[in-house]
């Protein structure tokens, strides 16, 4: 999972509004069962898009700030970042293949 970055209410605005590129932010809960069927999806887009796309995870019951500032009424949450703006979002279980056609478009 060192492809995967942990961020806090802390660290968001450091390591994803700054970030130099593109990000993919999880937002999630160690108890949330959809969350942890797209975790080992995050885990392969991770590995390979690593090198264009940051991929950033936020528990959202430790951090409550950063999911109440973006909206999120429902977990798992995907959010992509361009140049510290919301490009899209996208809510619940993914299908591998519409997480790549967005990450796609951001890069």
């Amino acid at each position: 999972m060192s492809e995967i970055m942990a961020v806090s209410d802390a660290t968001f605005e450091k390591e994803v509004l700054q970030a130099d590129k593109p990000v993919l932010v999880d937002f999630w809960a160690p108890w949330c069962a959809p969350c942890l069927a797209i975790m080992p999806v995050i885990e392969e887009i991770a590995k390979a898009y690593s090198d264009r796309i940051k991929i950033a995870k936020i528990n959202v019951d430790e951090n409550p700030e950063t999911p109440q500032r973006y909206g999120i009424r429902g977990i798992p949450t995907l959010i992509f970042f361009s140049r510290g703006k919301v490009e899209e979002t996208l809510v619940g279980l993914q299908p591998k293949e519409k997480i790549i056609e967005v990450i796609t478009r951001l890069i």
